[in-house]
């Protein structure tokens, strides 16, 4: 029988969440070379214009407006609840979805447009088969006075 160990590092949680080992974590995306449209991760073809294989990989912003959201107060066993569930427009648009965190699952405190950022830290102390670790992201409100980066 092989024995299996976790990885000495965390994981990245999805294939687009970057986790470089001399910096700080980012998220990816392609960037079409003939319209200039980005997307969220790796794309062979282009919605917009049609193109294939004609592009390049960007870091994405970490900065965005909050675009939608739902509470949610139903989940699977063992997730927490309730717990705001977004969908944020990046600057340079793309749109992600993920949670909202550090503010309260009330929508008097989830105004529709609001700054936010993305933070990337534990993906809530879960882990997999194998006890490997994983790093996530997630938006939270920033602050007005914070200058965009």
């Amino acid at each position: 029988m092989t024995e299996v160990r976790a990885a000495a590092t965390p994981r990245p949680v999805v294939p687009f969440l970057k986790l470089p080992t001399d910096g700080e974590p980012y998220l990816e995306g392609s960037i079409c070379t003939r319209c200039d449209t980005t997307f969220l991760g790796q794309r062979v073809a282009c919605s917009k214009c049609g193109a294939r294989d004609a592009f390049e990989t960007k870091r994405l912003s970490n900065h965005g407006t909050l675009y939608a959201y739902s509470i949610v107060h139903r989940s699977f066993p063992g997730v927490e609840v309730p717990y705001v569930s977004a969908i944020v427009d990046l600057e340079g648009g793309v749109s992600i979805k993920g949670n909202l965190i550090h503010v309260a699952p009330d929508p008097k405190q989830i105004p529709f447009g609001m700054p936010v950022e993305v933070i990337y830290g534990d993906a809530l102390g879960r882990k997999d088969a194998e006890g490997n670790a994983y790093v996530s992201y997630f938006f939270q409100p920033r602050k007005t006075s914070e200058k965009t980066r």
